[in-house]
């Protein structure tokens, strides 16, 4: 886990940087109709109810938030039918990619996808040839800050452990908490039950092992990680890339 955290800076910079180009909600609403396909109950559908908890927190409308799921449900018969799909690929200096996709045109998102490849002088790589290196797991962030109170490191990582978490980390007044890809839904609600903040709960793809970059050379695979990231297309990406404080820096300058 060591050297891999930073989960939350760069989730806070990201979100940042997609609701001010006006694309968050248009990710979130290709979520929920995904998700609602095996079912339009969020309290029965842990996916969908992931999607929906991550749209209310961007302040996304009731409205549009029903309105998609009544579109993945089916009940919207006009709707655009998106899918996951996911491609691999090794970027500069070897780091492995993951990138996950909701299309509605597979032709047009490989094609996306592929020129950045090809514009950071790296390639996509055949199904599986990346994904061996990373781990399903769930990722709970809870803020030191968000109650009455500044909440006390060991007390957190008390209850995080009793809730059913693997691993704590604590990031800049965030704390990290993994579990279990099956874990993850009764651990989040564990926590809340024991009046835990939680801020947000995602399943995330976690590398097994990073690889460990000068700053100038790491930045250039943050910057080929936000132009996928800027693709209509693309939900999100993993890297394997170990972030350190100063290369954060760098790229928040």
């Amino acid at each position: 886990m060591a050297g891999h955290s930073k989960w939350a800076n760069i989730k806070r910079r990201k979100g940042a940087v997609d609701a001010a180009r006006g694309k968050i909600f248009t990710r979130l609403t290709r979520e929920i109709q995904v998700a609602a396909r095996a079912g339009d109950d969020p309290d029965a559908n842990f996916t969908l109810r992931l999607a929906v908890e991550r749209a209310r927190a961007e302040n996304m409308p009731r409205d549009t938030i029903n309105r998609a799921i009544r579109r993945g449900a089916g009940k919207d018969k006009d709707a655009a039918q998106f899918e996951e799909v996911t491609y691999e690929g090794y970027g500069p200096h070897g780091v492995a990619l993951l990138i996950e996709c909701l299309s509605d045109n597979r032709n047009r998102t490989i094609a996306e996808v592929r020129r950045v490849f090809n514009r950071a002088n790296s390639a996509l790589a055949e199904p599986n040839a990346v994904a061996w290196q990373f781990t399903r797991r769930g990722l709970i962030l809870v803020e030191a800050d968000a109650g009455e109170a500044e909440l006390d490191g060991e007390d957190v990582f008390m209850e995080a452990l009793e809730a059913g978490a693997e691993d704590i980390e604590e990031d800049d007044g965030t704390f990290e908490i993994y579990t279990e890809g099956t874990a993850l839904a009764q651990t989040a609600d564990n926590l809340r039950q024991a009046g835990l903040p939680v801020r947000s709960v995602e399943l995330i793809m976690h590398p097994n092992q990073t690889i460990d970059l000068v700053p100038g050379d790491a930045k250039t695979v943050l910057r080929m990680v936000e132009a996928l990231e800027d693709l209509d297309d693309v939900k999100q990406v993993f890297h394997n890339l170990t972030l350190n404080p100063e290369v954060l820096a760098e790229m928040a300058g």
